[in-house]
């Protein structure tokens, strides 16, 4: 497994270069998205190297101490081989839905941002309510404090329900009733914008690739009709230029009339 990620890992390490290289403007390319994306996942295999060398480096010359360091290290090192799932997210490179995806979110961040406000609304409603519908009406139970309930709060309203926390008093379930519907009702207030903003980041996407499709096709058949002409001409300098078909016949009459004329012969052979 470590053969195979090292050989990924300096495949990816050389496009990465490369591409670096051959950027117009190296800020603009450090800033892309995409190519932070693209350190964050290759530079922990690095990191990860150093810090393995140096702990064991530190085992071998202190092997009695330095456990509290020990331990920091390898926590980090962890963190670093877990960041390693950022892999992943290279394929937003080549994948359309990905990119669809990213544009649509880094669009509707106001629309997201409205979903987060209404929640948080809702939740700080609703979690005093069940706590205290569930504390006056019931002995022990599971909503101890008002900041415990908003756990509850949150599942309830985006309608995952752990089932962890359950009201027992008619009250509270009239106010889990509640909370649920308006959770439905919050979900779906700006669901229909993310759509419509998804569907058309796909539309402009779709037609931004085929654009760029027929670019490439039309560049191809440019430069080989441009060799196709150049190799007549490297041959016999009296063959006629390119042209419609009648005017190509006519200027292979003048031609063979030219060369009749050089060689004296009379033009009624041609």
């Amino acid at each position: 497994m470590f053969i195979i990620e090292t050989v990924c890992v300096a495949w990816f390490s050389l496009e990465f270069v490369l591409r670096f290289v051959q950027a117009r403007s190296k800020l603009d390319f450090l800033r892309g998205p995409l190519n932070i994306i693209d350190a964050m996942a290759i530079l922990p295999y690095y990191v990860s190297l150093v810090v393995s060398e140096e702990d064991q480096n530190r085992e071998t010359d202190r092997p009695g101490g330095g456990k509290g360091y020990l331990d920091k290290l390898g926590l980090v090192l962890r963190i670093l081989r877990a960041l390693r799932i950022l892999y992943v997210m290279r394929l937003a490179r080549h994948s359309l839905g990905l990119q669809v995806l990213g544009l649509t979110v880094r669009r509707s961040t106001r629309e997201f941002g409205l979903l987060l406000l209404f929640l948080c609304v809702a939740v700080t409603l609703f979690s005093p309510l069940v706590h205290l519908a569930e504390s006056e009406l019931t002995g022990p139970h599971d909503f101890s404090s008002i900041p415990a309930s908003y756990w509850w709060a949150i599942i309830s309203m985006t309608t995952v329900g752990y089932g962890d926390m359950v009201p027992r008093s008619i009250p509270g379930q009239v106010v889990a009733l509640s909370s649920i519907l308006s959770g439905i009702l919050i979900m779906a207030f700006p669901a229909t914008s993310i759509f419509h903003m998804f569907s058309r980041s796909y539309q402009e996407l779709k037609m931004e690739h085929d654009r760029l499709f027929k670019e490439e096709v039309a560049a191809a058949a440019a430069a080989a009709a441009t060799g196709g002409a150049a190799e007549p001409q490297g041959g016999d300098a009296r063959s006629p230029p390119a042209g419609p078909p009648d005017q190509t016949k006519e200027l292979c009459m003048e031609a063979l009339l030219q060369e009749a004329n050089n060689h004296s012969l009379p033009p009624a052979a041609f």
